[in-house]
C-alpha cells in the first residue's frame, strides 16, 4: 500500500539552480538513510553527479531553443511511502524504478532513494525537467498527482501488494477533535513538577532546580522564568492554578497540595454539569469568594437536573436509573445499525466499481487467452489486464459466483442509504435526550448520596406497609 505526491522544485530564494538541486539530490542520497548508498539506483545519470548533468542539460535546452521561463521548475521529486512490514528496500526501490520510467516514459533522466530510517519505507524518486534530447521540459497537467497515485496503485497490484482504497467524501473519517498544541508554558510547569518530585526544602532550593535544569529566573515584584528556546520571559502567576509563588510556597510548606500535570495538552471541556464538592475544595487552599460561587453553581445544577426530571415525571431514582439504561441501550442498537448500514454501503460502492471493470475489460482478457497469454499483449493492454485481475480477485474474496447487475445493486445502494438516514436523524435526538438523561442522574447521586437514597428507599417502603394495614 503505496502512497505517493507529486512535487515540483523550484528555485529556492537566494540560492541558484546548481544549489538547489545538490541540496535536494544529497538528501536523497544519505548515507545513513540508504544503507551506505545500497538502495540508490539511477536511469541515463550518475547519483553522485545528477545535479550536475540535470544543469548541464538545462544549459543545453537554453542554447538550442532560446526558451526561459520566470517560475521555472528545475526538476521534480515523487514521494513513495509504503506500509510498514510489507515490503523490503529491494522491492520497494525496484517498484519506485519502474513507477518513475513508466510515468516519464524513459524521456527524462532520474534518480531513485529508498529510506529505510523510518517505520514505513519509502522512495524519493528526483527527476529532470529537461528531456534527454535537450529540446523540451516536462508538463505539468491536470491532475497528473492523481495520475501519479494510480500509476503506483497499478504498479503495486502487480508487484502482490496492497493498494489504499479510495472512499467517498461523505465515508470519510471526520477529524473533529484537534488536540492543543504544547507551548513553553507547558514546558515550564512540567519542569516545576518534575523538581518537585525531588522534594526541595522550599522556594529557593526549587529555583536553583530549575536554574540547573536550563531555565533562567528572573526575581523581582513579578517573578518569572525563561526556558533554553523560549525568547521572552513568563511570570509565574501565568503559568495557571498551582503555579504562582505563593501556591508552589505553601505546596513546599504543607499548607497546601499542588496539582501535578502531565506535559501533554488536556482538554477542558466540561463533559458533565456536576455538582462540586465545596469541602474537598476548601480543603485544597481555596477561598471564601470560591465557597460562595461554588454554591451557587451547585444550586443551579440541581435546579437544572430537577426541572428535567419533573419534565420527565420521574420521582425516584429508580425510575431515573431505569429510564437512563433504557435510552442508553436504544442510543447503542441505533448507532449500531448506523454503522452497518455504512459498512454494507461501502461494500457495494467496491463491488459495483468491480463490476464496471470487469464488464469493460473482458473482452480484452478474452482476446489475451485466445492469444495464448502473450506478454508482447499482456505489456500493450497491461492496464486493462490488471483491472480485470483485481475485479477477479474482488469477487473471490467476497465468494461471489454470480455476478450481481448494476442495476440490482444501485436499486439496493438507494434504499441502504434512505434506511441509514432516517436511523441516523433518530440517533441524534436519542443520543442528546441520552445525555439529559445521563447528567441528571450524576447530578441527582451526587446531590442525594447513597445514605440518603437507603434512607429514602426505607420511608417509602414504610408508607406503602402502612396504606396496606389500613386496608
Amino acid at each position: 500500500m503505496a502512497a505517493c505526491r507529486l512535487i515540483a522544485l523550484h528555485i529556492n530564494k537566494g540560492k541558484t539552480i546548481a544549489q538547489c538541486l545538490a541540496d535536494r539530490t544529497d538528501y536523497s542520497q544519505n548515507a545513513e538513510k540508504t544503507n551506505g548508498g545500497e538502495y540508490i539506483s539511477s536511469y541515463e545519470c550518475d547519483p553522485e553527479t545528477a545535479d550536475q548533468e540535470f544543469l548541464l542539460s538545462k544549459r543545453q535546452y537554453l542554447q538550442m531553443t532560446g526558451r526561459t521561463q520566470e517560475h521555472d521548475v528545475i526538476a521534480y521529486q515523487i514521494r513513495q511511502s509504503f506500509k510498514p512490514g510489507e515490503i523490503t528496500p529491494e522491492e520497494a526501490n525496484e517498484i519506485g524504478y519502474e513507477l518513475a520510467m513508466r510515468f516519464t516514459k524513459g524521456k527524462h533522466a532520474f534518480l531513485v532513494a529508498t529510506h529505510i530510517d523510518k517505520a514505513h519505507i519509502h522512495n524519493h524518486i528526483i527527476y529532470n525537467s529537461t528531456t534527454l534530447d535537450c529540446l523540451h521540459k516536462f508538463r505539468d497537467f491536470r491532475r497528473s498527482g492523481l495520475a501519479v497515485q494510480r500509476l503506483s496503485d497499478m504498479i503495486c497490484l502487480e508487484h502482490g501488494k496492497s493498494v489504499i482504497k479510495p472512499r467517498p467524501y461523505k465515508e470519510r473519517a471526520k477529524r473533529t477533535d484537534y488536540p492543543r498544541r504544547p507551548c513553553h508554558r507547558d514546558d515550564i510547569r512540567l519542569a516545576i513538577d518534575k523538581a518537585l518530585l525531588k522534594q526541595p526544602k522550599d522556594f529557593e532550593e526549587l529555583i536553583r532546580l530549575l536554574v540547573e535544569a536550563g531555565f533562567e529566573y528572573k526575581d523581582g515584584k513579578q517573578p518569572s522564568l525563561r526556558g533554553k528556546d523560549s525568547g521572552r520571559f513568563l511570570r509565574f502567576r501565568s503559568l495557571g492554578e498551582g503555579y504562582t509563588v505563593e501556591d508552589l510556597k505553601a505546596a513546599l510548606a504543607g499548607k497546601g497540595r499542588h496539582p501535578v500535570k502531565s506535559g501533554k495538552p488536556q482538554n477542558h471541556r466540561r463533559t458533565l454539569d456536576l455538582p462540586i464538592n465545596i469541602q474537598e475544595k476548601l480543603a485544597a487552599g481555596k477561598g471564601a469568594g470560591y465557597e460562595r460561587w461554588a454554591k451557587v453553581y451547585n444550586l443551579k445544577a440541581a435546579a437544572k437536573a430537577i426541572l428535567f426530571l419533573q419534565e420527565k415525571d420521574i420521582h425516584t431514582m429508580e425510575q431515573l436509573r431505569e429510564k437512563t439504561e433504557d435510552i442508553t441501550r436504544h442510543s447503542h442498537e441505533l448507532l449500531d445499525s448506523v454503522k452497518q448500514s455504512e459498512k454494507r454501503l461501502a461494500e457495494i460502492a467496491i463491488l459495483r466499481k468491480h463490476i464496471v471493470n470487469y464488464a469493460k475489460t473482458r473482452e480484452t482478457y478474452v482476446a489475451y487467452r485466445k492469444a495464448g497469454y502473450s506478454r508482447k499483449f499482456y505489456e500493450a493492454h497491461r492496464e486493462e489486464l490488471t483491472l480485470h485481475k483485481a475485479a477477479k480477485e474482488a469477487f473471490d474474496q467476497l465468494g461471489i459466483k454470480k455476478i450481481p447487475k448494476v442495476k440490482e445493486l444501485n436499486m439496493e445502494y438507494a434504499k441502504v442509504l434512505e434506511s441509514k438516514k432516517k436511523t441516523y436523524a433518530e440517533y441524534r435526538k436519542v443520543r442528546a435526550e441520552m445525555q439529559d438523561y445521563q447528567i441528571a442522574l450524576k447530578v441527582a447521586e451526587a446531590c442525594i448520596g447513597e445514605e440518603a437514597e437507603k434512607e429514602m428507599v426505607q420511608k417509602e417502603q414504610e408508607q406503602a406497609q402502612a396504606q396496606n394495614q389500613e386496608r
